[in-house]
């Protein structure tokens, strides 16, 4: 009886308090993605990825309901070291029985023996992060953010997670994800520019002095082809259209194809070809290039719009949070899904190199899709614990 009342009574606080405005638009856009991911995997009859992401999206949406009853700042006060260790130990259970893409090295997944389900333990401990590295701003902004002992520890959390990260599994992508929501939340709350500039310039030569050594690493070409495309270099035109760019190059050729209005619903000639390589990664890193050469600009158009609605409403929620902890870790989470889709689609447009980053909502991945259905979860909680419309202006407390 006892889960079944729990439930109930969940489903009652959510549909009194919940954010049901952004369930909806999160509905929107797994939904169409969904529609999407059908045509970009009926070339090869992979009905699997169909059912796996409508099983991910209805898991989702318990998890959104689950978490928008929870009082995730007392939880997260009460928890942070538990937190911080199952973003650790997370990490590094990739070392014994992670796996991944042997061309690039990196190990991002985790599969659950029994199952046909694999994780993303990054993409899990993502969630967690920006909790904990909100709530961190969040007691430091009391002792004085911009204190080098307050920077030191900031950087510390970001270092240590985005280290494991990179080291471990070897995606530079999602490291550079907690490295933008480290440098969001940080600005958010108030630390000075100089610290940024100081970043920025141990950063920039870092790289001027381990370039030479990583120049041949497969991500490093990465970002040279692009560079290279980009500045229209005619020595490299062959890597850049058959070598490490052929993916992107193939990404370009169909948005271009489509047109404005597209090629119709699986009628896109790249999409549905039986070749493999002729858009590479079609349900997962392409799905934007799937919409443009299908649905044209005007459904690329939409997916955007729909991406930026989710995004305004996490900051609308962030303006009248109860606390500053609150607002800044909705503010957080409407960060990941901006710098995730602009990466994304700046990848597909090839004018950012290839990271491995999936376009949030729409892209297959189970992981993928219940992480973001539960950090905009986390959002909705907030969003039940929001300050009164007449107090959403903090000057008057």
């Amino acid at each position: 009886m006892f889960p079944l009342s729990w439930l109930s009574d969940s489903l009652r606080e959510f549909w009194e308090r919940g954010d049901k405005l952004l369930l909806a638009l999160c509905l929107a856009a797994s939904g169409f993605g969904l529609v999407l991911i059908y045509s970009a995997t009926r070339w090869n009859n992979d009905n699997r990825s169909v059912v796996v992401q409508a099983l991910g999206i209805f898991l989702g949406v318990l998890v959104y309901i689950a978490l928008s009853t929870v009082d995730l700042e007392l939880f997260v006060e009460k928890s942070w070291k538990w937190l911080l260790a199952f973003n650790v130990v997370l990490i590094l259970a990739l070392i014994p029985f992670g796996w991944g893409d042997t061309a690039t090295g990196n190990k991002n997944w985790i599969s659950i023996p029994g199952t046909p389900l694999n994780v993303q333990p990054a993409e899990v401990a993502k969630l967690t992060f920006i909790l904990l590295l909100a709530w961190q701003c969040a007691r430091l902004q009391k002792k004085g953010i911009s204190r080098p002992s307050s920077v030191f520890q900031l950087v510390a959390h970001t270092g240590l997670m985005g280290g494991l990260i990179a080291v471990v599994s070897g995606d530079m992508g999602m490291t550079l994800v907690y490295l933008f929501l480290f440098v969001m939340l940080a600005w958010t709350s108030g630390v000075r520019l100089r610290w940024f500039v100081l970043g920025a310039a141990v950063c920039a030569g870092g790289v001027a002095v381990i370039w030479p050594r990583i120049s041949d690493k497969y991500f490093a070409k990465r970002i040279t082809v692009v560079i290279d495309h980009i500045t229209g270099n005619p020595a490299t035109l062959v890597e850049q259209t058959q070598g490490k760019g052929w993916q992107q190059t193939r990404s370009i050729l169909a948005i271009g194809s489509g047109g404005l209005t597209g090629q119709g619903y699986l009628q896109g000639i790249q999409t549905q070809s039986p070749y493999k390589n002729s858009l590479i990664a079609r349900s997962t890193d392409n799905i934007f290039a799937v919409c443009g050469e299908e649905l044209g600009l005007v459904g690329c158009i939409l997916v955007i719009l729909i991406l930026a609605a989710i995004i305004a409403r996490c900051l609308w929620v962030a303006g009248r949070a109860s606390s500053p902890m609150a607002a800044l870790a909705a503010t957080g989470y409407a960060g990941m899904l901006l710098f995730q889709s602009a990466l994304n689609i700046g990848m597909c447009l090839y004018v950012l190199p290839i990271v491995g980053l999936t376009l949030p909502f729409f892209s297959y991945g189970g992981t993928s899709v219940i992480t973001m259905f539960a950090a905009m979860g986390a959002v909705s909680s907030i969003k039940t614990r929001s300050l009164p419309s007449w107090l959403s202006d903090r000057s008057k407390l």
